[in-house]
Parts: structure tokens; C-alpha cells; sequence
């Protein structure tokens, strides 16, 4: 087995050559096109600006900036290859307890069977669905983005992309096209997926019944996606074992309990003017980072960080910059709207983050609920000054007890071990939110930028001091 999966190792190395190329030409095109005609758009549809000048920006809007922001696509790419892969890889090796995995021969025989069943089941059936539902897809995407049309919502809310979104009103059913035939490919691998569940289960039956049941899971996909009724009109025959729930690391609340709060206190649907008062997420990219900034140069004042740190994390032996300083700003956040009694969350620079002015987006998703979460951990705690300070270290420098004690904030491990674990616990947790923080496109060179900003700060802090020596001699 080790030898089959040596000798194909190469095969997805060399597909991922060709999409990458393929991939690169395809984004430089459409990015060197599309962005100068938004430029134009958008240098025309400024007001009080006179004509000549509107033409003249027509041509010289969109140039330079096209370049610096191609040049930046590039360096944010290689920081997510080069940075954020290995961080994943290192992650993988780092970690403890791992059990060594068995290989099933005995099982080999029985998962090609299932893939072999699975891909013979899957592909017609799929392919059925997927034909009787593009009609759908196609009337339906058209009166959404007709109505979006007349309300002037989602892709028509700004006035510069009009015109590209009536150009998406022309070319949906090359969209329709596009997802039809994603479609068709996906069945191939829900069909082989079915080795992989004979194999987890140790059972070719339950593969087969996986083979089946996947008709049904792709069905109701596409009912929800496609807003259509719910459920599916397939069987669904179980084909795992009962999962047993798995408790969570803090016994503050429980997982379920926890969303039900949170998601208590959202609204199910936006209003379109609530949409229009929706914060950008550039505005919260660069408050976040801009308290990263606020609270580095803080730390350094306090002694807390230091030059070494900066330099050992860009050669990728410290992890206080991208884990510690942003687990530290996001803490402060916390603390600072659970004292205000904020539905959200209030950033240093007092923006408010709410349910109701969030940026909308699945990234957004996958980052506010857990937010929320540690939120009403902390909330439940009822921390007292002590164990903040306390938390505010081991989020700091990642449990490293011997910078933990070396750093006198005033803040002490709780006596009581039920306590002191459930902050060590969120700790850990803000911290592995922000390693997958840290590990998103665009993160790597921002925190370029706050280290850039610390080491001046440490420079001046440097010669402040010796400033300070010599007129203390002269003295």
C-alpha cells in the first residue's frame, strides 16, 4: 500500500502544476480586464467632477493601481503556498498522541467493490437530478437577479457593478452550464467516496448503503440550495454507527446550548436597509490589525515583547505575532463589549460588530460564530481582574509557562484547578482560532506590516532611553 501510494504521489503534484498555471493565466486576464473597466465605471459615476477631468481619469485610473494590485495577488498567493501550507504541515507533525494508522488489506477488495457499485449508482442518478433541476436553477437565478435588478440589492446594491451584474443577467446560463456539468463530475466522487466508508466502517455493506444514501444527501443539497422542498424523495439508509456527542473542553455551557443563545439573538433575514449599513470587511480587516498594531507597541512598553520576538517569528521560530498578539487583541475585544453589554463585539477603535451590520459571506460565517461562543464562555465565567490578567498572559505566549511567570502583570493562576483549566481552556481555543486566522490570504502580509510598525517602535523606544542615559550623565 505504501509503495501504490509512493508511486502515485506524483499524479496530483503534476495536476496541481497544471491548474495552477491554468488557474494564474485564466485570474491574470480576467483581474488585468475587469479591474480598469470598474476604475472607469467608478471615475465616471463620481460627482462633481467636471467632464474633462472624467476623462482624463478614465484613462489614468485603473493603470497603476492595476499593477500594484496584481503585484499584491502574487505576494499574498506565495505567502498562503509558502507560510500557511507549512503551517498546516507543521501543525500535523507537532501534535501528540496521534495513534499510528492500520492499514486494512483485508478491507481493499471490498472498498473497490463499493467504488465500483457506487460510481455505477451515483452517476446516472445524479445526473437525472442534476438535468431536472438546471431548468430551475436557470428561472430562478433570472428572477432573483431581476429583482435584485429593481431593488437595487445584492450584486446591483453598488452602482459601479451594474454593469457587470447585467452582464451576469446575459451569461447565466453559461453559470447554469458550468454548474450542470459540476455536477455530473461530482458523482463520480460521491460514488468512490463509498470505499472510503466501508473503510472507516470496516464494513462493505454499510458502503453500499452509503452508495444509496448519497442519492438521497445530493438531492436534498440541491433542494436547499435551490430553495425547493425540504428533505428528499430518495431512500436514506443508514450507513454509519450511531456517533456518540462528544462533550465540550469547558464545562461552562454546552456546545448546542451555546448556538441556541447566540442565534437567539439574531435576526433570520436582513432588511435592505440594514444591508445598506452593513460594515466592510476591510474596515474590520484594518481595525483588527490596527489593534494588533496598538497592543504590540503596548506590550513592548511593557516589556512584555521584545525585538528578539519580532525577528524570531519572521524566521518562523516564534508564533507571538500571529498567534499571541492577535489571541491578546481578540480577548481585549471580548472582555471590552461583555463590561459594555454589547449584542456584538466593540473593537478598540469603537466599531460595533453586530448580526445586524456584520459583512455578509460564508469567511464571515465560519469566524463570528465562534466568536460568539468564546464570547459567552467568557460571559458565563464572571472573570474577576486576576484571572483576566491571568488569561490575557497564557493567550499571550501560548501556555509557555516559563514566560508566563516571567512577565509580573499582576495576574495569577486561579487556586481552584476546575478554574484554572477552564481559562487555560479558552486560551487554547482563541489561540487555535487565531493560527487558523493566520493562516488565511492576505493575513501574512498584514502581519509584515505590524511587525514593520513594532520594530520602529522599538527603535525609538531604544534610543529614548539611551537619549535619556546620556542626559542622566551629563548631569
Amino acid at each position: 500500500m505504501k509503495c501504490i501510494l509512493i508511486l502515485t504521489a506524483p499524479i496530483p503534484i503534476a495536476l496541481w502544476t497544471v491548474v495552477g498555471i491554468v488557474g494564474s493565466v485564466i485570474m491574470g486576464i480576467g483581474y488585468g480586464f475587469v479591474w480598469p473597466v470598474m476604475e472607469t465605471f467608478r471615475a465616471i459615476s463620481k460627482e462633481g467632477v467636471s467632464i474633462p477631468m472624467k476623462l482624463i481619469k478614465c484613462f489614468t485610473d485603473g493603470t497603476w493601481s492595476n499593477v500594484w494590485g496584481a503585484c499584491t495577488i502574487v505576494r499574498d498567493f506565495a505567502d498562503f503556498s509558502f507560510h500557511s501550507y507549512f503551517s498546516v504541515m507543521d501543525g500535523l507533525l507537532e501534535s501528540e498522541g496521534e495513534k499510528p494508522i492500520e492499514l486494512k488489506v483485508t478491507q481493499i477488495p471490498g472498498c473497490i467493490l463499493c467504488a465500483i457499485l457506487g460510481v455505477l449508482v451515483d452517476v446516472p442518478f445524479i445526473t437525472l437530478i442534476v438535468l431536472y433541476k438546471a431548468p430551475i436553477l436557470l428561472f430562478k437565478g433570472w428572477h432573483r437577479l431581476v429583482q435584485d435588478l429593481i431593488g437595487r440589492e445584492g450584486p446591483f446594491l453598488e452602482t459601479l457593478c451594474v454593469p457587470f451584474a447585467g452582464l451576469l443577467i446575459l451569461l447565466w446560463p453559461v453559470v447554469v452550464l458550468v454548474a450542470t456539468f459540476t455536477g455530473f463530475i461530482s458523482s463520480f466522487f460521491f460514488g468512490c467516496y463509498a470505499a472510503v466508508v466501508a473503510y472507516q466502517e470496516s464494513s462493505t455493506k454499510r458502503g453500499l448503503l452509503y452508495a444509496v444514501a448519497s442519492v438521497s444527501l445530493f438531492d436534498e443539497y440541491t433542494n436547499d440550495f435551490l430553495y425547493l422542498r425540504e428533505g428528499s424523495c430518495f431512500l436514506r439508509p443508514r450507513y454509519r454507527e450511531g456517533v456518540s456527542s462528544t462533550s465540550s473542553l469547558l464545562h461552562v455551557k454546552g456546545l448546542h446550548e451555546q448556538l441556541d443563545v447566540v442565534h437567539t439573538k439574531e435576526p433570520l433575514l436582513r432588511t435592505p436597509s440594514e444591508k445598506k449599513r452593513a460594515l466592510s470587511a476591510v474596515v474590520i480587516r484594518d481595525s483588527f490589525f490596527k489593534a494588533c498594531e496598538n497592543n504590540g507597541k503596548e506590550l513592548l512598553r511593557n516589556g512584555a515583547i521584545g525585538i528578539s520576538d519580532l525577528e524570531a517569528w519572521q524566521n518562523a521560530k516564534n508564533k507571538i505575532v500571529n498567534i499571541g498578539i492577535p489571541a491578546y487583541a481578540f480577548l481585549e475585544c471580548f472582555l471590552r463589549s461583555i463590561k459594555i453589554g454589547s449584542p456584538g463585539f466593540v473593537m478598540s477603535d469603537s466599531v460595533e460588530i453586530t448580526s445586524l451590520n456584520r459583512p455578509e459571506g460564508r469567511v464571515f460565517d465560519w469566524l463570528f460564530e465562534p466568536m460568539n461562543i468564546m464570547k459567552e464562555q467568557l460571559k458565563s465565567l464572571n472573570l474577576d481582574e486576576n484571572e483576566e490578567l491571568y488569561l490575557y498572559k497564557f493567550s499571550l505566549y501560548s501556555g509557555d509557562m516559563a514566560r508566563i511567570e516571567a512577565w509580573q502583570n499582576c495576574g495569577f493562576p486561579p487556586q481552584d484547578e476546575i478554574r484554572r483549566a477552564q481559562l487555560e481552556g479558552i486560551g487554547r481555543r482563541l489561540q487555535g482560532f487565531c493560527l487558523t486566522f493566520s493562516r488565511l490570504p492576505t493575513s501574512r502580509r498584514r502581519f509584515d506590516e505590524v511587525v514593520k510598525e513594532l520594530e520602529e517602535e522599538a527603535k525609538w523606544q531604544s534610543n529614548s532611553s539611551g537619549a535619556g542615559s546620556d542626559i542622566g550623565t551629563a548631569v
